[in-house]
């Protein structure tokens, strides 16, 4: 993407600073470094931080005045993955990588930050930027959340890269974006015997796929079939050599959904073919439910927004549809209305694979468009207020 000269050193000081963060990626809740290397930069250009309670992350505030206040959205952890994409600026933290491009949102938000204070004194309103911490966890977003630092915010917006879209394109849809999260074990308790002898046991395994197939029933004959979730199990164990059948058996998975409707039905049905399974064969069968964020619900018109600025910025708007990836930018809209976009990063590895690489041409443009979408919101919110002023 074109970059103009007057940008072009910024463009590279973002782009040393994404490299700096990606060489030492930190996990969730232990941003320590990244944190201090983001409030160095923020410093370097006199933007104020806001005194928060927040053992990592923080939060930078431009623009002055009783205007409207807006929010910028960026995270800042990485994964315990090892890092295998070959780029010159390869992970020093041994089994830790940027591996979903965090690094890559907090750089475009830096750079964001660092563009508004060029025009700060002609801002209509505030805009505050985050650097969230924990997102991977997702509850980094209810710690912020729960500072109250966003408490007067009339609107906003987060950003997240998509390796599936092209450099240039930013994509966005109202509505259901990403996917509600939750995650579950089950624990099964049998009586464990020889293996030659089963009938002298009640076999943990032979109840545990009988509990895999039925709860790959749960979507298909509860759901309407216009209605989009997911249900995968993704470990299982039990045992400990060949000729002994076991006392236990646990297994681990994920659901995703895109309504709560949809996402409290699920549970209800896990619970209840649980117990029942669990009676059917005379074991003890619990269920552990770990809710996550729940889905990224954007804004019909703060999604129509989002989307008709990316022109201003050089990119192509397009309407994507739905993911089953999760976010807990989710927590944020509960209580301010606005917008999750995806913006291309040119692949080819999805996100949370070892290979995983973002392309740096589109970080400036990145940090550019969301400057252009903080001032227009702000405008639009502005000239909204004043229309809307006291009656005569």
């Amino acid at each position: 993407m074109n970059i103009s000269e007057k940008h072009q050193p910024l463009a590279a000081q973002l782009q040393a600073f994404r490299h700096e963060l990606h060489r030492h990626p930190e996990l969730s809740n232990q941003e320590f470094e990244t944190t201090a290397r983001l409030r160095a930069a923020l410093e370097e250009h006199q933007i104020r931080i806001l005194d928060l309670p927040l053992p990592t992350g923080l939060v930078a505030e431009v623009g002055d005045g009783d205007g409207p206040l807006i929010v910028l959205r960026s995270d800042i952890d990485a994964l315990p993955i090892e890092e295998k994409s070959g780029v010159e600026y390869l992970s020093q933290n041994p089994g830790v990588m940027h591996a979903c491009g965090h690094d890559f949102h907090a750089s475009a938000a830096l750079g964001a930050a660092i563009l508004l204070k060029k025009i700060e004194a002609t801002l209509p309103g505030r805009v505050r930027i985050l650097f969230q911490a924990a997102e991977e966890t997702g509850m980094g977003a209810p710690a912020l959340l729960a500072t109250g630092a966003l408490d007067q915010a009339k609107a906003i917006f987060g950003i997240h890269n998509d390796p599936s879209l092209p450099v240039g394109v930013i994509g966005s849809k109202g509505g259901a974006l990403t996917a509600g999260v939750d995650r579950f074990t089950l624990t099964i308790t049998g009586t464990g015997s020889h293996a030659a002898k089963p009938h002298e046991g009640n076999d943990p395994i032979v109840i545990a796929g009988q509990l895999i197939g039925t709860l790959q029933t749960v979507i298909s004959r509860n759901l309407s079939s216009a209605e989009n979730a997911v249900v995968s199990i993704t470990q299982i164990h039990s045992g400990t050599t060949w000729n002994v059948i076991p006392d236990s058996a646990w297994l681990e998975g994920t659901v995703r959904t895109f309504s709560a409707g949809a996402r409290e039905k699920i549970e209800q049905r896990f619970r209840q073919v649980a117990q029942g399974l669990g009676e059917t064969y005379a074991a003890r069968i619990e269920l552990d439910w770990q809710a996550g964020p729940p889905s990224v619900v954007n804004d019909p018109a703060w999604a129509e927004f989002a989307l008709a600025q990316a022109p201003l910025a050089g990119f192509a708007a397009r309407v994507v549809e739905a993911s089953p990836i999760g976010e807990d930018f989710a927590f944020y809209q509960q209580q301010i209305p606005g917008a999750f976009v995806m913006v291309g990063s040119g692949g080819p590895f999805a996100l949370h694979h070892p290979e995983f690489r973002v392309d740096d041409r589109a970080l400036f443009p990145t940090a550019d468009y969301l400057a252009t979408l903080a001032v227009n919101a702000l405008e639009k919110l502005s000239q909204e207020t004043h229309a809307s002023g006291p009656s005569q």
